[in-house]
């Protein structure tokens, strides 16, 4: 039977004792025996037979705990390609200086290994290929309500707000960047005319403002720090402090809708108020990209070397407002529109640290080459969009009870997360050219000129609260590169060599590529070997316009005035925020070019705050009763009043979205 080995240890201890029990019991039977020992007959002897013995049963499991280690061999080291007591090889065919490499090292080395009854097997290197992300979002949304609230009895009617006029600012906008009409490249030619070309037009570039533009321009072959609304300054504002998402996202019934209602000795008492909410739209694009597809200690380029970094951000807006003077009573709130450029260049230099190689004596003697034939691409091409329209046009009374209108409050967001990561090689040989740029292009364009005028007779006794501005654009850009400003330095002579000879087929590092003292201490070199261009290209495009005019008519109840209701307007507070973060790894360590180094660095930041279409300050009112149309005939209903027809409204209106009577 089989047994473990705890079974079988106890097996060999009950075994002990039974044996020496019965040792003692054998000792008493021995002297009995012995006494009687004369007195034994002669007996004849044992028979003598043969009994076969087998083991079919493999032992398994048991361990003996025993292990036979031999004796070390007497090692003899022996260099074959050293001064040694051997005599010299004899080759029959050809020079031995003639014969290949194979990626081993020099030909007399690749000799003594082949001669050798050693083989060297060096580690499994991939072979990077391209990557390319062309990414496009868009929002689009049209909420132009028509409000009619109360019994007014009127019809209320002005032009409706069309979207020519936040174009037109949109376009001035777009004149203030040197690079906004760009079409998305879809070919490596393309590519390098692009970066080419956009570097050539960013180093020209000065900014041209007009009346009522302001533009703000850095450029440098480095920039480093962070940079508000023109100015550098220590620390980037925070978002936070001027915009809080849990006032979109977060929705507090409590808040929406309270109790109004209470029910007193003379029956139910409700709060006679009207509260309208036309603006408090929020548009956000938001795009994070980290490229670390690939680099290396060392990059040998044999054509030229292009570097751009370019952050672009164009706040534009338009805020007039036009309020009568009938709400002179009501509290107003003061908050304008503010606009924010914040940008922030940031570099890493990877060093190598003194002593972390083992033998910073030794280089390498053996390279795996990896070939990638024609260019390589590490592209990211991200454009986000959103145009909102949101021009309300409204009418509202008090009808004596609680009401509520809200027709804006609305949400756009676009979100793109990136985040590439390759592998790192020891040498990168780029073959052409480099094509490497990082550009954010922020653009924010809102046109909100509201009028609230009152019809003829309008009063209030009760609060009241307007608010028309408020609006908050933001830019924020972010761009990091991995590599210093300082790595290039001009291609020597053996890199180039080692360029041509492996573009001709050839598997080969001279021992002036082998001893850079970026590979002391390496056992084999990882070599990536481009034939063509490298284009290194991240792009990130967002753009944000809204138009929120809204035109709002307050007007008496047509039976009973209510003066003492409580009214709270407001028909700003929108939010468009674009946010954009590039981390871009381009070295870890040297880059030599051949044929020149070419970087160019911008910031441009510009405000517009325009004044164009001048609505001349007309006083609210007079356009407002201008709109309302009295005593007219095709309205229908019957019971005129001094305010004119008392049917209901007639949304006779191009607007999209009709609210019809809405009370609450």
């Amino acid at each position: 039977m089989h047994m473990d080995r705890i079974t079988e240890a106890i097996a060999h201890f009950i075994g002990l004792f039974e044996v020496t029990v019965e040792e003692a019991r054998q000792r008493d039977a021995y002297d009995k025996f012995n006494a009687q020992a004369t007195d034994a007959p002669n007996l004849p002897g044992l028979p003598n037979s043969t009994t076969p013995f087998a083991a079919p049963f493999e032992f398994l499991g048991y361990d003996p705990g025993l292990m036979y280690r031999p004796p070390a061999p007497d090692w003899v080291l022996v260099h074959p390609w050293t001064s040694t007591e051997y005599g010299p090889l004899q080759v029959s065919h050809g020079d031995p200086s003639a014969l290949p490499a194979h990626g081993y090292g020099s030909p007399r080395l690749d000799l003594a290994y082949n001669l050798s009854p050693f083989k060297v097997i060096l580690p499994e290197v991939e072979t990077l290929g391209s990557v390319a992300n062309y990414i496009s979002q868009a929002i689009g949304l049209s909420d132009n309500d028509y409000i009619g609230v109360g019994g007014h009895g009127l019809r209320f009617t002005p032009s409706p707000v069309g979207d020519d006029a936040v174009l037109a600012l949109a376009g001035a906008a777009a004149r203030q960047s040197p690079i906004m009409d760009v079409e998305m490249p879809g070919s490596a030619e393309e590519l390098a005319s692009f970066v080419a070309a956009a570097s050539e037009l960013l180093a020209g570039f000065s900014g041209d403002p007009s009346p009522g533009t302001s533009v703000f321009v850095e450029k440098s072959q480095t920039l480093e720090g962070v940079f508000a609304n023109g100015k550098r300054v220590e620390e980037a504002p925070k978002l936070e402090d001027y915009f809080t998402p849990d006032d979109v996202l977060v929705d507090d019934d409590d808040e929406v809708h309270p109790t109004n209602a209470r029910i007193t000795e003379t029956g139910i008492d409700i709060d006679a108020s009207v509260k309208l909410e036309s603006g408090e739209n929020t548009l956000v694009n938001n795009a994070v990209l980290k490229n670390f597809w690939t680099a290396a200690p060392v990059t040998a380029v044999v054509g030229k070397h292009i570097e751009l970094n370019a952050i672009i951000q164009i706040n534009a807006w338009y805020d007039e407002d036009y309020v009568s003077s009938a709400l002179d009573g009501w509290t107003k709130d003061p908050a304008l529109t503010q606009a924010f450029n914040v940008a922030e260049f940031q570099r890493y230099t990877h060093d190598e640290e003194d002593g972390e190689r083992d033998t910073p004596g030794s280089f390498p003697k053996h390279w795996v080459v990896k070939e990638v034939d024609g260019d390589l691409m590490i592209v990211n091409w991200l454009q986000q969009f959103t145009f909102m329209s949101d021009n309300d046009i409204g009418i509202l009374s008090s009808s004596g009870v609680t009401t509520r209108v809200y027709s804006g409050d609305n949400l756009a967001y676009n979100d793109i997360s990136i985040y590439e990561l390759g592998f790192a090689y020891d040498l990168i040989i780029i073959g052409g050219n480099v094509y490497d740029a990082n550009i954010i292009h922020q653009m924010n364009v809102l046109l909100d000129n509201d009028t609230i005028g009152a019809v003829n007779g309008f009063q209030t006794t009760g609060e009241g609260f307007v608010s028309t501005s408020g609006n908050l654009l933001w830019n924020q850009g972010y761009i990091h590169n991995v590599g210093g400003a300082d790595r290039f330095e001009t291609l020597p002579e053996h890199y180039l060599e080692a360029a041509l000879r492996l573009t001709g087929g050839e598997d080969h590092l001279s021992d002036g590529v082998l001893s850079d003292a970026a590979f002391a201490g390496l056992g084999f070199l990882r070599v990536l070997h481009v034939k063509g261009d490298l284009h290194n290209v991240q792009y990130v495009k967002q753009t944000n316009i809204l138009g929120d005019s809204d035109h709002v008519a307050v007007a008496m109840h047509a039976i009973n005035e209510n003066p003492g209701a409580e009214w709270e307007i407001t028909t700003g507070g929108n939010a468009l925020l674009n946010n954009a973060a590039i981390v871009d790894l381009d070295s870890l360590g040297k880059t030599y070019v051949g044929n020149g180094h070419y970087s160019n660095e911008i910031l441009v930041q510009a405000d517009i705050i325009s004044t164009e279409p001048d609505l001349g300050g007309q006083n609210p009112d007079v356009l407002v009763n201008e709109a309302v149309a009295f005593l007219d005939e095709d309205v229908g209903g019957t019971g005129d009043t001094e305010y004119g027809n008392s049917g209901n409204f007639d949304a006779d209106s191009s607007q999209a979205d009709g609210l019809q009577t809405l009370i609450g």
